[in-house]
């Protein structure tokens, strides 16, 4: 049964979706939660019911800094894509060349409506010729079905200036994680940080394989038994850190490889990780999050996000290419990181707080904030021209409370606003790898 109703793309080629209202579900490792975190920690996420923290998000993120983190990504959408047409589908459908990848490599890349709206960032793997896994945001996988079958059944026009233009494909689009997939079904599993590779070494049985891992460069993958779990194992991950891996097994053996890996990395300071610390990971990385470094309410694209190598505009065609190719060169908004004062006292910047110049001139946004240590990172869209690394900036709090309001805080900021500073910072740089 499908779980939203579809109304197409408009006139001018924004897609039209709603979500069906549904009850969260359990993931695939709930039970393995209820027991070391306890239900007071769970929440719903995304239509799944996943563990905030374990120990401390502090504690959390330190543990994936210096040691290694175990998260539970099977609230992850997986869609397999295969047939002679695929390969023409997703070339179509996505904004990165599919033409570059090949059998056991990985690429990042967006999926765009018509109007050239961002509807997610994914990941595709090739597993064979024909045969393609795309892993979707949580949050967007029901609506990124939804766009393919809109697709797929003619209900959409992809190309606004030819409305005539057909999609020209019709692969064999598949659900891995519905358990009608049968053997084949697959959840995601992730480890992250400078120990993963000692943690996973007590678990292979085939010296072969171990050298086979050691030498997977970023964004590539095999085949192996790792516990003696059959997986796919990545070299990819969201956390900014330099070794890394994701694990793709099947739903039913999930546990078991949590456990095992948990166990494996007693030893080495493992430890579960919640939804707390995959967001304050990413913000110190640079890493957007779908709603606020991408799309969301500023409706930012990835040229803006700092990911315009993924969108390749000499590629024929795909959905959404005439939209992007004038934001490539009309944008005169970034995002970018800015590291502030994060000590005792200070307090913590948040989603829309404005970002000054040095003229106390409001010129962008707070999109996501976290703290690292004794500094606080904060991702923010701001004006172009003030971009340059090492460049001073100010935030101004709005009113927070009536009495804020009162004593003259402003409620919300504009781009123009003269203001006053409550605490002063500078950009870094976009990225950081640990």
């Amino acid at each position: 049964m499908e779980d939203y109703t579809l109304a197409g793309n408009d006139s001018i080629g924004k897609f039209i979706f709603e979500q069906s209202v549904a009850e969260p579900a359990p993931s695939a490792l709930y039970d393995q939660h209820l027991q070391l975190a306890g239900k007071s920690h769970i929440v719903d996420f995304a239509g799944y019911l996943m563990p905030l923290w374990f120990t401390s998000i502090s504690a959390e993120h330190e543990a994936v800094r210096q040691n290694a983190g175990l998260f539970d990504c099977t609230h992850m959408g997986i869609l397999e894509i295969s047939g002679p047409d695929a390969a023409n589908f997703l070339n179509t459908v996505a904004t990165n060349d599919i033409d570059n990848l090949e059998e056991g490599k990985a690429q990042y890349s967006y999926i765009l409506d018509t109007a050239g709206n961002v509807l997610d960032d994914i990941i595709i793997y090739q597993l064979e010729r024909q045969r393609y896994m795309v892993i979707v945001n949580a949050a967007n996988e029901p609506k990124i079905k939804a766009w393919f079958d809109s697709l797929l059944k003619g209900k959409a026009v992809i190309d606004t200036e030819q409305p005539a233009r057909k999609l020209g494909a019709n692969p064999i689009i598949r659900d891995m994680r519905n358990t009608k997939s049968g053997g084949e079904c697959s959840v995601d599993i992730a480890l992250q940080g400078p120990k993963s590779l000692e943690i996973i070494t007590g678990l292979l049985g085939d010296k072969s394989v171990l050298n086979k891992i050691e030498q997977l460069k970023s964004f590539h993958f095999i085949r192996a038994k790792v516990a003696d779990v059959d997986c796919i194992v990545s070299r990819t991950g969201y956390t900014g850190a330099k070794i890394g891996y994701e694990f793709f097994v099947h739903p039913d053996k999930a546990g078991r490889l949590w456990e095992a890996l948990l166990d494996a990395g007693k030893e080495s300071g493992l430890l579960p990780c919640g939804l707390g610390v995959r967001d304050s990971l990413r913000i110190e990385a640079g890493l957007p999050l779908y709603g606020h470094e991408l799309a969301g309410p500023f409706n930012i694209s990835p040229f803006e996000a700092g990911y315009g190598w993924a969108v390749k505009l000499e590629k024929d065609f795909f959905i959404g290419k005439t939209a992007m190719k004038q934001n490539s060169e009309t944008h005169n908004m970034q995002v970018v990181r800015i590291e502030l004062p994060g000590e005792k006292g200070i307090r913590p910047v948040r989603q829309n707080d404005g970002i000054l110049d040095k003229d106390s001139k409001c010129i962008g946004y707070v999109l996501s904030c976290a703290k690292a240590g004794e500094k606080q990172i904060a991702l923010a869209y701001i004006r172009k021209n003030y971009t340059e690394e090492n460049t001073p900036v100010g935030i101004y709090y709005p009113a927070r409370n009536k009495k804020q309001l009162e004593n003259g805080k402003k409620k919300s900021v504009e781009t123009g606003d003269l203001l006053r500073a409550d605490i002063e910072g500078k950009i870094i740089s976009r990225f950081a790898r640990f």
